[in-house]
């Protein structure tokens, strides 16, 4: 599972948000705005990590414990997956 191809995270004016470029501009025009663990999530995305690899760099990052970080990491790809920002 990969981020889809036309979505990129940027920093905006202290703020970390996802936008579309290209063609998939034409049917998604607004933005999301990310909090840390979602740049974290959105990253190991983008990167292809598996929901294990992504729930480990979350608790690396985060004083956080894995069933936390797993139901975190499953809501945000979810989000995502329903959005249809992500290739499977």
């Amino acid at each position: 599972m990969k981020v889809k191809h036309g979505f990129v995270m940027r920093d905006v004016a202290g703020q970390t948000v996802i936008i579309a470029t290209g063609e998939v501009s034409r049917t998604f025009q607004g933005m999301i705005r990310v909090n840390d663990t979602g740049k974290v999530i959105w990253s190991g995305l983008n990167d292809g990590l598996t929901v294990d690899q992504i729930v480990d760099k979350v608790i690396a990052e985060f004083d956080v414990d894995r069933a936390t970080a797993t139901a975190d990491v499953e809501t945000f790809i979810g989000k995502m997956r329903d959005n249809g920002f992500l290739d499977e």
